[in-house]
């Protein structure tokens, strides 16, 4: 009994047990509880699925949702569509995203790896390609605890990164990166606030 204590202690002071019940963000229906960008041609959702694809001249775009928040875990399934697949979850505002599908500048799939604008990618996660499924659903996790984030994909760790300039709070977006044709579908999208930080 006295070995089991010091683990169940463990258990309990770990970020994870702060973590409050994990609330759905996309209800599979429609788009309640993101802002939709004004002459939305990218974003829409049906039977569960939110489809994102690039519209005929190709500009960019970020569906954010509605609430910011601070620390968190975030988890997402997403499938790659048709194109060059160049897409992200951002984390509290647009300095810091973690990427899904082909990075524009290194040309070669880094998802699962932090992009941050003038240090590109800082470092880049480990053992994808032998985790990722091109074809099929993914899972990705995200927890965000201040300055420090942590990826899983398909159920393993896969990239841990501190970043000096994330903001304190913020919302939550799904990027379409400019200039590609492409299409994402995401689905069972979940975020549960982290409490006792």
């Amino acid at each position: 009994m006295k070995s089991i204590l010091p683990a169940l202690i463990l258990v309990f002071l770990s970020p994870l047990a702060f973590s409050q019940k994990m609330v759905s963000l996309f209800n599979g229906k429609n788009l309640d509880g993101w802002k939709v960008p004004e002459n939305n041609t990218w974003y829409t959702a049906s039977k569960g699925i939110l489809n994102i694809q690039s519209s005929p001249d190709r500009k960019g775009s970020i569906l954010w949702t509605a609430r910011e928040y601070r620390n968190f875990i975030m988890q997402a399934d997403f499938k790659m569509g048709a194109g060059t697949v160049d897409s992200g979850i951002f984390l509290r505002g647009e300095n810091d995203q973690i990427q899904i599908g082909i990075s524009g500048s290194l040309k070669r799939d880094m998802t699962g790896s932090p992009y941050i604008p003038g240090l590109r990618y800082p470092v880049e996660a480990k053992g994808v390609k032998e985790i990722l499924d091109e074809k099929g659903w993914n899972t990705m996790k995200v927890k965000v605890v201040d300055q420090t984030y942590t990826v899983w994909l398909n159920g393993r760790e896969v990239m841990t990164y501190t970043s000096e300039k994330i903001p304190a709070a913020g919302p939550v977006g799904l990027q379409l990166h400019p200039g590609n044709d492409m299409h994402i579908q995401y689905r069972k999208i979940r975020l549960g606030e982290i409490s006792g930080q």
